[in-house]
C-alpha cells in the first residue's frame, strides 16, 4: 500500500548545509526526468526562480533531504524533464519513492491554496516550527487538510460485495468507499453509505487498514463488514452496479496494487482468482 518509509523523518525545517532534492508540484503534477522518472538536480531548477515563500521541508530519507515546492507555470527546465501525474507513477517507481512524494504533493497543494485567508481574504502568514498559516488579520488558522473516507467490504458467506463507481475513471469492480459527513464516526459511515449506495445492511464492522491518499488530500480508513439483511438496490448516481462475487467467479483485476482496496480485496480473493 501507498504509505512512508519507515526510515522517512518528517521535518518542519530543513537541516543545516543540506542539498535539497525538491519535489516541485503543477497542479498536483511532479516535474521529473523522463528517462528515469528520478527528481532533477538543484542545477536543473535553478533557472525556474522558485519562490522561497513557496518551498517547504518535507523531510530526511536514507540520508537525503527532501522538499517540497509548488508552481503556477508549467514550464520545464528543458525537454529531458516532463510533468508526470502521481498516479501514473504507481507500479513504476519504487514505493517508498511514492510514499514520499505523495506527502510532497500533498503538503504543497496545501501550500497552494492557503496563500489567503478563507475568513478574510487577508494574505496568510507561514507560522515558524509548525505546519500552519495563520491570518495575521483575523487570526484563522489553517493545517493540512486531511478529509477522511471509508471503505468497505461486506461479506455473505463466501461472497463479498464489489461496485462498479459511476464517477469513478477507472471501470472496474471494487470495495464500496465514500466521505465522512460532519459529526459522523468512521463506522456510521460505514452503516450509510453502504444503505445509500447499494441498500444493504451491515453489522460486526472489523477495522483492516488506513492510508494516505494523496488525491488531493484522502485519508482512506478500510473495514470488513457482514451482510445482515436487504437487496442490492443501487444509487445510479453512485453506483453503475454492485454484485456479489464468489469462488466460482471471475474476480476483477487489481493492476494498482499500492491501493488499500487491492490489499482489502486481495486478502479475500478465492485461491486462483
Amino acid at each position: 500500500m501507498l504509505r512512508t518509509p519507515a526510515a522517512f523523518i518528517p521535518l518542519l525545517r530543513p537541516p543545516a548545509d543540506a542539498a535539497p532534492w525538491t519535489f516541485l508540484v503543477y497542479r498536483g503534477q511532479l516535474l521529473l526526468c523522463n528517462s528515469d522518472l528520478s527528481l532533477p538536480p538543484a542545477a536543473a531548477l535553478g533557472p525556474l526562480a522558485l519562490a522561497p515563500e513557496r518551498i517547504h521541508p518535507v523531510g530526511m530519507l536514507d540520508g537525503q533531504y527532501y522538499q517540497t515546492a509548488w508552481t503556477d507555470s508549467d514550464a520545464v527546465p528543458g525537454p529531458e524533464y516532463g510533468w508526470h501525474s502521481l498516479r501514473a507513477l504507481f507500479g513504476v517507481c519504487d514505493d517508498g519513492f511514492l510514499g514520499v512524494a505523495g506527502r510532497a504533493v500533498q503538503l504543497a497543494e496545501w501550500a497552494r491554496t492557503h496563500r489567503f485567508c478563507g475568513a478574510c481574504a487577508t494574505p496568510m502568514q507561514h507560522v515558524a516550527g509548525e505546519r500552519c498559516y495563520q491570518c495575521p488579520a483575523c487570526g484563522m488558522s489553517a493545517y493540512p487538510r486531511i478529509s477522511p473516507a471509508m471503505m468497505v467490504l461486506i461479506r455473505k458467506g463466501e461472497q463479498v460485495l464489489l461496485a462498479m463507481h459511476a464517477n469513478s475513471p477507472y471501470q472496474r469492480y471494487t470495495a464500496l468507499a465514500g466521505f465522512l459527513e460532519a459529526g459522523e464516526s468512521i463506522e456510521e459511515a460505514v452503516h450509510r453509505e453502504v444503505y445509500e449506495e447499494v441498500g444493504l445492511r451491515v453489522h460486526n464492522l472489523r477495522y483492516f487498514a488506513s492510508q494516505p491518499w494523496p488525491f488531493p488530500h484522502s485519508l482512506m480508513v478500510a473495514f470488513t463488514a457482514d451482510y445482515l439483511d436487504g437487496e442490492i438496490r443501487v444509487d445510479p448516481a453512485e453506483i453503475a452496479d454492485a454484485r456479489w462475487f464468489g469462488p466460482d467467479d471471475a474476480w476483477p483485476e487489481m493492476p494498482i496494487t499500492v491501493s488499500v482496496a487491492a490489499a482489502l480485496i486481495n486478502a479475500h480473493r478465492p485461491p486462483g482468482r
